[in-house]
């Protein structure tokens, strides 16, 4: 089944609004225009507006959000809503990466609340498994890996997931230089479909895009983007250089 590659740009804690302003620029200029693939920019929440100011009319380019917040308002110090971000433009949302697991609690049944807000929001998750060395080395990949998309989608339809994405990421391949061997990362993809598949039935599982996602880089994209259940990256460190970002968005359109 023919499923559009997705690379997503995620900036972390990194760029300023000017910077953010002067990246887009000199990215799109790299790019170029391009068919067949999509490419998603995820920068800090400051500098999302920016983005978007500069992705409009832009094709197949769209301004992702690195969180958000499952209630609509209230009393929610330094939280995002979903509304916010819509209202901004954003199109994708991050939720459950490994940082945000590992440094600020969250946990299966935290991501599941904030795949619920964004897909009743109308917004696209791209929701972020994997594990950590420790796990993979106590033979606990599998057992890791099911309970993460089992719970993180627990009692959310088939329906309702028909624009997510999910990101398998490493934990030990994330900023590290380290990365997976194409056939790791495919063994994990083809788990998680084949998961997917047990919940939602054959065919949806093969329409869902799966990324990779763990020191991603132009020299190692094509590669990766080759096998058969990986369907785009989630860029780290590489994404923060434009001509670099560029190249792996090209690796995906070939």
């Amino acid at each position: 089944m023919s499923r559009k590659k997705i690379i997503a740009a995620n900036w972390k804690m990194n760029k300023t609004s000017t910077e953010a302003k002067a990246f887009m620029q000199a990215f799109k200029t790299e790019l170029g225009a391009f068919d067949g693939a999509e490419a998603v920019i995820v920068p800090s929440f400051v500098s999302i507006a920016t983005v978007a100011t500069e992705i409009a009319g832009a094709k197949n380019i769209q301004v992702g959000a690195q969180n958000v917040y499952w209630e609509k308002s209230g009393a929610f110090t330094a939280e995002i809503s979903t509304d916010m971000l819509k209202d901004l433009g954003v199109t994708y949302v991050v939720i459950g990466h490994s940082e945000r697991r590992q440094f600020f609690g969250e946990t299966n049944e935290t991501v599941n609340k904030r795949i619920k807000a964004a897909l009743a929001a109308g917004l696209r998750p791209i929701f972020c498994i994997g594990e950590t060395l420790t796990e993979r080395e106590a033979g606990r990949l599998v057992e890791v890996i099911t309970s993460q998309v089992k719970e993180g989608l627990a009692n959310i339809t088939g329906e309702e997931i028909t624009e997510l994405v999910l990101a398998y990421e490493p934990v030990w391949a994330i900023g590290t230089g380290k990365v997976a061997t194409p056939e790791q990362a495919q063994e994990v993809h083809a788990l998680i479909r084949k998961t997917l598949a047990e919940m939602y039935g054959e065919k949806l599982a093969g329409q869902l895009r799966i990324q990779y996602g763990g020191s991603v880089k132009a020299a190692n994209a094509k590669e990766l983007l080759h096998q058969e259940d990986i369907d785009g990256a989630l860029v780290g460190g590489a994404s923060l250089d434009p001509r670099e970002f560029a190249l792996i968005v090209k690796a995906a359109v070939k």
